[in-house]
């Protein structure tokens, strides 16, 4: 099952930050505790970790992105989980409707 990672609180009146510098690759493994991506603000900059062990899935946001405190930012799979597993399912296009006749 995926593990979604978040913007978390950042400062006591700080509500967004901006994707300054991912410091994993999307499919590169990652330890708990190792550091994920760097979120700048007006006031500080700021690492945020890996919340457990396993591989970087999917990343969500780009660098220069500014987002809000809460928004998912990427998704990572434990070790031995597929990546395919965090993407979301496709969604079959829609049949055409068959034309009317005059």
């Amino acid at each position: 099952m995926p593990i979604s990672i978040v913007v978390p609180q950042l400062g006591e009146s700080v509500a967004e930050g901006t994707v300054a510098r991912w410091l994993k690759a999307q499919g590169d493994r990652v330890r708990k505790e190792e550091p994920l991506v760097e979120i700048q603000t007006d006031k500080i900059n700021v690492e945020i970790p890996s919340p457990a062990e396993g591989t970087l899935a999917q990343i969500l946001v780009p660098e220069g992105t500014t987002v809000l405190v809460g928004t998912e930012i990427a998704t990572l799979v434990a070790p031995g989980e597929s990546a395919a597993a965090s993407a979301p399912a496709a969604t079959p296009a829609p049949a055409a409707a068959p034309a009317p006749t005059p």
